[in-house]
């Protein structure tokens, strides 16, 4: 699945273009690479997304087409530091 598809599914990203936009800004890295929104991301990589005073940093866990409000937040593990 594309990243800036799996920022919105996921909910980490309320809209695909704003992922698009922030991807081709380079404000998101997986695996502490910049990658762009046609990235196809997997199970286990670490996404930092760099937006307003607090980066979030988030391991995937797993990759749903669809994923309803409840069921989104169970596609990630948000990681401190």
């Amino acid at each position: 699945m594309r990243l800036d598809k799996y920022l919105k599914i996921s909910r980490i990203i309320k809209r695909r273009t704003v992922a698009n936009e922030a991807c081709d800004a380079g404000r998101v890295t997986v695996n502490g690479k910049p990658a762009r929104a046609s990235y196809e991301v997997k199970v286990g990589d670490v996404l930092e997304i760099a937006m307003g005073a607090h980066p979030i940093k988030a391991e995937i866990l797993s990759i749903n087409e669809y994923a309803k409000k409840d069921e989104a937040g169970m596609m990630y593990r948000m990681i401190t530091e």
